[in-house]
């Protein structure tokens, strides 16, 4: 069988659904851990830290060696991490102690998914096609959908085997990073810069000062996003009274739901629509999502500004990936590494501040609110100055 770059692009779709399962499928479980092991809430903090940690680790790590050990070979690595971490998730805490079983588990799998991040991007950027910033979109929408399908299949799963049963759980889904390391291991994989050239160094690129801008985009994208979906969920039940399914169905699932149609929409049209105007328009819809989550005067008017905060933010993050990229079309493997590491630092950030302030003034709405600095923000640095990228 000849393999083609459509394969490659089944394989980088596939790969991002792997993320999602090792982004999302452990907290399904927490409830399992607290019950089975005893593992108590401070642990369960600390398991969630461990595993943001880790991640940060990878992305700072492998703006080195990313494009020392090729695309190639950091995209097998990555689905032997996650497909491991799944593995070792259902089998550890069995036969060492709980709680280091489990943070050892969830490291490997954060590995995985830490590396996932950073090269899938990467791999489509450099696919044949004019198209880049419509095919970016529409990678990231895949996430979305393995987000829905995640928490979709596995309460399946627990309906029908029991929760009693969930150590198997994990395993199964290894079997989807499993199967795509060999099909990474056949597909093309391109190179972002021409045979023969170097790479931009990271001197070169923090030099910048439009690279720099890109990093405060990113930081902005990923807290934009998390601020919400981190803690809709509990912003529904306790902040609006209204049932936890209702505010998980309304809140969250949402969120993740039309974040991935968002996506969709840019990745079939994106290629009429220049990124720098979509990023401009969803952070104006952000902003007024946020103000909607926070004053609409019935919970139904606020849940509906948290699932359309999914809608807003869905351009963000892989839009800016698809401006580095044609502005800086020598910035290879660490550029999308330090990228990653900058939006990850976001996605820390927003739930950090919307949890302090929270916190501080005894009100999520506040918190809620807080947050909106982070789409304000994305929108006046997006629409400053002209693109002077040492790469043009």
């Amino acid at each position: 069988m000849r393999f083609t770059p459509k394969h490659t692009l089944a394989a980088c779709y596939t790969g991002y659904i792997t993320q999602a399962a090792v982004n999302n499928l452990a907290p399904l479980l927490f409830t399992a851990f607290c019950r089975d092991f005893e593992i108590t809430l401070e642990q369960i903090s600390a398991l969630i830290g461990f595993n943001f940690v880790t991640q940060l680790t990878v992305d700072a790590l492998s703006v080195k060696f990313l494009d020392k050990i090729g695309m190639k070979g950091a995209a097998v690595l990555a689905h032997v991490f996650a497909a491991a971490g799944f593995v070792l998730m259902g089998l550890l805490p069995f036969v060492m102690q709980p709680f280091a079983g489990l943070a050892l588990a969830m490291a490997v799998c954060a590995v995985g998914g830490g590396l996932t991040e950073i090269v899938i991007s990467p791999i489509v950027e450099a696919l044949p096609g004019d198209e880049k910033a419509s095919a970016m979109s529409l990678l990231h929408s895949f996430y979305c959908w393995g987000q829905v399908g995640v928490v979709a299949l596995s309460t399946l799963y627990f309906v029908t085997a029991g929760t009693e049963n969930w150590r198997w759980l994990p395993m199964l889904w290894a079997i989807i990073p499993f199967c795509n390391i060999f099909l990474f291991l056949k597909v093309p994989v391109y190179s972002l810069t021409e045979e023969g050239e170097s790479p931009m160094s990271i001197k070169e690129l923090m030099g910048s000062s439009f690279f720099i801008k890109l990093i405060l985009l990113m930081i902005c994208a990923g807290a934009s996003e998390l601020a919400m979906s981190q803690w809709s969920s509990l912003f529904a039940e306790s902040g609006l009274g209204v049932s936890k399914t209702a505010g998980d169905l309304l809140g969250p699932c949402g969120f993740a739901v039309l974040m991935g149609l968002a996506r969709l929409f840019y990745g079939v049209m994106g290629s009429n629509i220049p990124p720098e105007k979509a990023i401009r328009f969803s952070c104006c819809l952000c902003i007024i999502s946020y103000l909607t989550a926070a004053f609409a005067p019935h919970p139904i008017i606020n849940l509906m500004g948290c699932a359309f905060c999914g809608l807003s933010v869905g351009v963000l993050w892989p839009g800016t990936f698809s401006v580095a990229a044609r502005e800086f079309p020598k910035g290879g493997g660490g550029m999308f590494a330090l990228l990653a590491l900058a939006g990850d630092l976001g996605c820390f950030s927003g739930p950090w501040l919307v949890g302090i302030v929270s916190g501080a003034s005894g009100e999520l709405k506040t918190g809620i609110l807080a947050a909106i600095i982070f789409p304000a923000a994305m929108l006046i640095a997006s629409g400053k100055g002209k693109v002077k990228s040492p790469a043009a």
